[in-house]
């Protein structure tokens, strides 16, 4: 396994967000996490980035059991990136100088280059724009950007938290699309996501998670049946 979570617990002060939530994700995979507002999804990410200390529990990666207790920075290097929810771009900054900063810790210039090059591939739109002040592009554009600055890492897992949020029902599409074709390069992707139809339709697997803790699991289109999850996130 790539990825492998156990017991995970953590917590703000006294108010417990994540009880014991195991989860596994195999390299290659799209797994995705729904859930509603509130049930602690992006907590978990927050806490494999290490940006949040658990209570309790393992993160696992690559079968080594070191993640917990790294600094970000580190975590980063291991091989894992974060598009944050709201995208959190540095709008003064250009749409180029926010790519580079996704490789700041890299040397290897030519890749670097490769890399941009590659991201203006996956985005055509940010090529066009890359002198342009992010904070002037659309939402849409923006999360290209934050998934785009991600990617420039070179992670073997990319973490995606609410890419749809905000976004009009083509733009939403576009970023499946673009999330579809960066898996099928070979990037693992955990995507925590509100918009359950769009998620189990691209996932391999998915998980739901209630009130912090895990309550369903299942190959993604056999949860998509499920009368419960269908009842509580699909409409049905």
């Amino acid at each position: 396994m790539l990825l492998s979570i156990h017991n995970l617990s953590v917590s703000y002060g006294a108010i417990r967000a994540l009880h014991d939530v195991s989860l596994e994700i195999a390299r290659g995979e799209i797994v995705t996490l729904i859930g509603s507002n509130g049930a602690g999804k992006t907590t978990l990410l927050r806490t494999i980035s290490g940006l949040l200390v658990p209570t309790g529990g393992s993160i696992d990666w690559e079968g080594d059991a070191l993640l917990i207790g790294q600094r970000p920075d580190q975590i980063v290097r291991r091989g894992i990136s974060h598009s944050p929810e709201g995208r959190q771009i540095f709008a003064n900054l250009t749409v180029r100088e926010n790519l580079m900063l996704g490789a700041y810790q890299r040397t290897d210039r030519a890749e670097i280059a490769r890399n941009l090059n590659r991201c203006y591939s996956l985005f055509p739109v940010l090529a066009d724009r890359k002198m342009q002040r992010s904070g002037t592009l659309s939402g849409g554009e923006q999360q290209m950007l934050a998934i785009g600055r991600a990617l420039m890492q070179c992670p073997q897992l990319l973490l995606l938290d609410e890419p749809s949020l905000g976004l009009a029902p083509l733009v939403v599409r576009k970023i499946f699309d673009i999330i579809r074709e960066i898996n099928r390069e070979g990037v693992t992707i955990f995507l925590v996501e509100q918009n359950a139809h769009m998620a189990l339709n691209v996932a391999h697997r998915a998980y739901v998670l209630q009130t912090g803790r895990v309550i369903l699991s299942d190959i993604a289109s056999k949860l998509a049946e499920n009368p419960e999850v269908q009842k509580a996130y699909l409409g049905g």
